[in-house]
């Protein structure tokens, strides 16, 4: 299945390595990256490919979130099919 995640938050040195490392360890793939800092925001958008179930996809979400609120940033996951639904005309 695949996932986007977003991330923003005051730039610094460190956070695309951050995330990409909880990523890693949890076999989490990304297929496409784009980044950009916008003054002193920095803002991320991730595709991911993940084997998750229903559960082990609510503990990833809930874990990036709660990771990224100790970080001072916003990660947000979404299931690609409701990103999709949400940005459909």
């Amino acid at each position: 299945m695949r996932a986007i995640i977003s991330v923003v938050g005051k730039d610094r040195p460190g956070i695309m390595a951050l995330v990409s490392t909880e990523c890693a360890k949890r076999n989490v793939n990304i297929v496409d990256i784009s980044q950009t800092v916008l003054q002193e925001l920095f803002t991320m958008i991730m595709i991911t490919e993940l084997d998750k179930n229903g559960d082990e996809f609510k503990e990833f979400v809930d874990y990036m979130k709660v990771m990224g609120e100790k970080e001072g940033l916003s990660i947000n996951v979404m299931h690609e099919d409701i990103f999709n639904a949400m940005h459909k005309i």
